[in-house]
C-alpha cells in the first residue's frame, strides 16, 4: 500500500460537477491498494497517519498530531500511485489490487478512521474524481505498508 498525505487547510473532491466529500484542516490522503494489501496494512496506515506530528505548535514547530489540532481526513483511492513506469513509455498498473479487493480496503480505511473519532471525507471509487486542496506548507509525505509494517 502506497499513500500520499499532503497536510492541507482544505481540501474536495468533486465528481460529476457535485462536491461529493470535503474537508477543512487536516490531511489529505491519496491512497494506492496492492493486490497482496489486508487489514493489516490498512491499520498501520491509520495509525501512523493519527499519531504523525506535523501540525505547527504555537512556536511553529511541527509538534502537533490529527487529535491536537481536531483535524479531518480526506480519503481518495488512486490507483495510479503504484504505477511501474520502469519500461517503455505507457504505465503498468498489475500490481494494483482489482476493484473487488481494493474498493473494501479504502472502506475499511474510513471506517477505521471514524471509528478513531477523526472526521473522515472520502471520494467515490473508481469515479474519475477533480481533487482540490490548498497545501498547508507544504507538507507532502509518502508512506508505504507491506504486511502490516510501514516500510
Amino acid at each position: 500500500m502506497r499513500v500520499v498525505i499532503q497536510r492541507v487547510r482544505e481540501a474536495s473532491v468533486n465528481v460529476d460537477g457535485a462536491v461529493v466529500g470535503a474537508i477543512g484542516p487536516g490531511l489529505c490522503l491519496l491512497v494506492g491498494i496492492a493486490s497482496d494489501d489486508g487489514e493489516p496494512d490498512v491499520t498501520a496506515i491509520v495509525e501512523k497517519t493519527i499519531g504523525l506530528r506535523i501540525f505547527a505548535d504555537d512556536d511553529g514547530k511541527m509538534n502537533l498530531c490529527l487529535a491536537d489540532i481536531g483535524g479531518e481526513v480526506l480519503v481518495v483511492s488512486q490507483f495510479t500511485l503504484l504505477s511501474d513506469v520502469r519500461r517503455g513509455r505507457r504505465p503498468s498498473f498489475t500490481s494494483a489490487a482489482p476493484p473487488q479487493v481494493a474498493a473494501p480496503l479504502i472502506e475499511t480505511m474510513i471506517s477505521g478512521f471514524d471509528d478513531r473519532g477523526v472526521s473522515t471525507a472520502s471520494g467515490v471509487f473508481g469515479a474519475d474524481m477533480d481533487v482540490s486542496l490548498v497545501n498547508d506548507g507544504p507538507v507532502t509525505l509518502v508512506l508505504e505498508v507491506r504486511g502490516g509494517r510501514l516500510v
